[in-house]
């Protein structure tokens, strides 16, 4: 990939900087809390719409994997023609797609729509990385970013206690009128205070290659939502999985061959940038699968409110907000790899504690749980973060924030499509309902919320179902969080802290051959 150098840091005085700031974290909360907030409704969903669990999962994950799919070209896109443009078309989109949703009564209209809610995201939150990267001067760049992190963190649970706060006086309709509010504000603060920056030079779009990233993305998390449905052996689950993986891996060998890739797969020759991606990417799979499924425990097997449910995540709050903000201390003490694997190691503790649920545990149990999973998240995000960015010099900063975005919400993607099939299969699996009439039990089978309609022996027996594929899903969870300390603890065994290739105001250093991949 060739050396452009991009524009110096817009010079700005700090009160300027701390209003951009602001604004863009604005921007980034309305599109990550977007991902989570619409699973508090998930029940009030399944009762006015009659979705399915797979339906369910649909109107979850089709933000998602639009989100994930286009954010590499879309934040190619901003880095052109303008990463304020692209905020301000990004919102726009965005508020308008969910104005329209909240006025639809169809799951499959409102799973496009979280579609086109998706195509807006993916145009704002690689805009809001870049813009701090290159608006902040290095020596406040770090803690500018673990704002950003924080907020991408806790953005999400903010937007399951508002979504929650909303639905004790109205319809889930309201979610969606909320993110039109904020996506104006955030629009309204982007044209005042966001300053344009762009690298008009970039080469053209690499479209082969994005769309090769799509359709693999699309068949692969296609194929493993609807296997529980059609079944995980079944040849039309496999061919779609094969299909997407191939896809996948041709888009791999396709970039390698291009002149200007949209991403050089050489990056991940890096260690802290292939540390970091693979990182985000699981601690973010673990984050929104958790999600997914929590709130539909919290809700349909214990009977929590919408509120109580979203206030039952506040532990994970509370511990990870300030953990977050505290982990750029622990690193420039200890180093990135002690706490990063320390802080994937918590989510696992977290996830395994929170696997021994049942219907009559009681609230401590899930608490316990939750406080190392918002520790660890906290403690793991920013030195995640770090990584990607500052392993890449100045002209490569915006290829670390697509791919820093693109791992959290293709994690997400695949963790709510992953933790919810196995979710799915197992509930219906382990539900016998001997009996009854055919169409009855597929109605019970369809969701633990068309179960609990039927009442009776049938809403007991769809109940401890539930609860057995919830104990699958978040073991699943634990196992993933494992395996990125394992990663990272390999990954940085030996390797230097990274470094930026670049000052604010100077020319690339000359880079190490001996020490840095030939790509710098």
């Amino acid at each position: 990939m060739p050396s452009t150098r991009a524009p110096a840091a817009v010079s700005a005085p700090a009160a300027r900087q701390n209003l951009i700031l602001v604004v863009t974290c604005l921007a980034l909360g309305t599109v990550v809390a977007a991902m989570a907030s619409l699973n508090v409704a998930l029940p009030d969903l399944a009762r006015e719409t009659h979705a399915t669990q797979t339906q369910l999962s649909w109107i979850i994950d089709s933000y998602s994997l639009v989100f994930a799919s286009l954010l590499l070209p879309a934040g190619a896109l901003g880095d052109r023609f303008g990463r304020r443009r692209a905020l301000l078309a990004g919102l726009t989109l965005f508020g308008a797609g969910s104005a329209a949703a909240a006025l639809t009564t169809e799951p499959s209209t409102l799973i496009a729509l979280r579609g086109v809610l998706g195509v807006g995201a993916a145009l704002v939150m690689p805009a809001t990385l870049s813009t701090i990267t290159s608006t902040f001067p290095r020596a406040q760049r770090a803690r500018a970013v673990s704002v950003w992190a924080a907020v991408a963190g806790a953005g999400a649970l903010v937007g399951l206690f508002a979504t929650g706060a909303l639905l004790e006086g109205w319809s889930w309709r309201s979610v969606f009128l909320l993110n039109v509010a904020l996506a104006l504000i955030a629009l309204v603060g982007t044209l005042l205070f966001v300053p344009e920056s762009a690298e008009p030079k970039q080469p053209r779009l690499d479209v082969g290659g994005a769309l090769l990233a799509v359709v693999g993305l699309v068949a692969l998390v296609y194929s493993v939502i609807e296997a529980p449905t059609r079944g995980w052996a079944d040849p039309v689950t496999l061919a779609g999985i094969g299909l997407g993986l191939a896809v996948l891996i041709g888009f791999v060998l396709f970039e390698l061959r291009r002149e200007n890739p949209l991403l050089d797969p050489r990056l991940f020759r890096n260690p802290h940038f292939a540390a970091g991606s693979l990182s985000i990417m699981l601690q973010f799979f673990v984050f929104f699968g958790f999600i997914f499924v929590m709130m539909q425990y919290l809700q349909l097997v214990r009977g929590d409110s919408a509120l109580m449910a979203a206030t039952a995540m506040l532990p994970m709050a509370v511990t990870m907000v300030p953990v977050s903000r505290a982990a750029p201390v622990l690193v420039a003490r200890f180093g990135f790899r002690g706490p990063w694997v320390a802080g994937l190691v918590g989510v696992a503790a977290g996830m395994g504690v929170l696997a021994q649920l049942d219907s009559s545990s009681p609230y401590w149990l899930i608490a316990t749980g939750l406080v190392p999973l918002g520790a660890g998240m906290g403690l793991a995000m920013t030195p995640a973060t770090t990584s990607i960015t500052d392993a890449l010099p100045r002209s490569l900063q915006n290829v670390g924030s697509a791919m820093n975005d693109l791992a959290r919400e293709l994690g997400g993607a695949l963790g709510i499509a992953v933790l919810g099939s196995l979710l799915s299969a197992a509930y219906r699996d382990h539900l016998s309902l001997p009996g009854l009439p055919d169409h009855v039990a597929d109605a019970a089978r369809s969701s633990l919320a068309a179960a609990h309609a039927i009442g009776g022996p049938v809403s007991g027996r769809a109940t401890t179902a539930f609860i057995d594929g919830m104990h699958l899903a978040l073991l699943g969870a634990a196992a993933a969080a494992l395996l990125a300390a394992l990663a990272v603890a390999l990954l940085l065994r030996s390797a230097p802290r990274p470094e930026q290739a670049a000052d604010d105001h100077e020319e690339p250093r000359p880079v190490d051959t001996e020490k840095q991949p030939s790509y710098l």
